[in-house]
């Protein structure tokens, strides 16, 4: 440990959960020695720059589960602090539409627990109803959240970051964590920037979460497999077909919510994404290749399991992937106005998803503790709504450690 800068707590990971979280440790002990490390060179690189930016009411998610309870709080907390900030923020709606009586339970059964998680305004609405709300929307019945948001992710974890630096922490960017040792009390952090010891370490490290525990001597009961997904963007005489948000009724065998409609806070309408297997974790092209992350998907029995039982979903995904009228066939169903010549290619991003051995794809927050080690193993959205919530939860943790 000879040369190794001491601090409180260490927390790696750079995204708006990591800075959320030094954020929160250091509102509850202002004079916390507290270092943010990231291997990248600025902030919210990954899945938090990736954002389509909405904020979640809590609609899908079991009640009683982490998510269900953190996104609630998460919400409420991220309104008043972008107010505050005077972030960009606007209560723009969800509708989310059923287009036949077949995914009229369903719909049910998000109405239901939206009532349980206590998710303000729904309303269930007739055809009629609403073409109120989205006048270009195909269905017969739809579940309406008013309350539910979008802001810019980005500018909130900026926010986040210069809190954190006011208060007298440091963040260390271009900084990789190569190994990490616990001994005598104190987390010895090996980077490429040099070592930290800490007598707590947060790792809040997203695509990859499984790798950054595993340094830590530990052998997670989930691996990260990443899923891409694709966007279209609306180009702007189109943009007027959609007032809000407007979302299928989702599949509940899976975690994504199918392709779907999301206004901006810039005024973009971005149609998608859909879910493939991705070749690279950190990679945005789809011909992007990790040869590393590759073998390590590959290498996942849990990843043969869910591919055997779920190919007929994956090979739908893949297809609209690859061939864009298929995909804008998927967006006419719920939209019937829009054409081919009406969108063209947008972003893409990737979802680091766990995988349990198992072949289960792992659907409620993932936070595991080993010693002085708290470990965030699965952060998919809302986590972006939540995260002020997960940090006080993780924060809570990390205080009992430095008791």
């Amino acid at each position: 440990m000879q040369g190794s800068t001491r601090y409180d707590v260490v927390v790696v990971g750079a995204g708006i959960l990591g800075l959320a979280t030094a954020r929160q440790l250091l509102l509850a002990r202002p004079q916390l020695r507290l270092a943010v490390l990231d291997k990248e060179a600025q902030i919210a690189t990954h899945q938090t720059g990736h954002n389509s930016g909405v904020v979640h009411s809590g609609i899908y998610y079991a009640p009683g589960s982490l998510k269900a309870r953190l996104c609630t709080a998460g919400k409420a907390a991220l309104e008043r602090y972008v107010a505050e900030r005077g972030l960009p923020y606007e209560r723009c709606g969800k509708l989310i539409v059923a287009l036949d009586d077949r995914e009229l339970p369903r719909l049910a059964e998000l109405e239901r627990r939206a009532i349980a998680n206590g998710v303000r305004g729904l309303r269930m609405l007739d055809d009629e109803e609403l073409r109120e709300v989205e006048p270009h929307a195909a269905g017969i019945r739809a579940l309406h959240a008013p309350e539910t948001g979008i802001t810019d992710y980005r500018a909130v974890t900026a926010a986040f970051a210069d809190d954190v630096r006011e208060a007298g922490a440091e963040l260390h960017l271009a900084t990789a964590v190569t190994a990490l040792t616990e001994r005598d009390g104190t987390v010895v952090v090996e980077t490429t920037g040099g070592d930290f010891a800490a007598s707590a370490l947060v790792a809040c490290a997203g695509l990859q979460a499984d790798r950054l525990a595993a340094l830590g001597g530990t052998r997670p009961a989930v691996q990260i497999v990443p899923f891409r997904g694709d966007y279209y963007t609306l180009k702007p005489p189109a943009r007027t077909l959609v007032n809000g948000l407007l979302y299928p009724v989702p599949d509940p065998a899976f975690p994504f919510l199918g392709v779907h409609f999301t206004r901006m806070t810039n005024g973009r309408v971005i149609a998608g994404p859909n879910a493939v297997p991705a070749l690279a974790r950190e990679r945005y092209g789809r011909a992007d290749v990790d040869l590393r992350d590759l073998r390590s998907t590959l290498g996942f029995r849990g990843f043969w399991r869910f591919a055997r039982r779920h190919y007929r979903f994956g090979a739908g995904e893949v297809w609209r992937d690859v061939v864009k009228r298929a995909y804008v066939r998927d967006m006419q169903r719920y939209l019937p106005a829009i054409n081919a010549a009406d969108v063209e290619f947008g972003p893409s991003g990737i979802r680091a998803q766990a995988l349990g051995r198992d072949g289960t794809l792992v659907d409620d927050f993932v936070l595991e503790r080993t010693g002085r080690q708290l470990h965030v193993l699965n952060a998919p959205s809302p986590a972006a709504t939540a995260s002020l919530a997960i940090a006080e939860h993780l924060a809570t943790q990390a205080e009992g450690l430095l008791a």
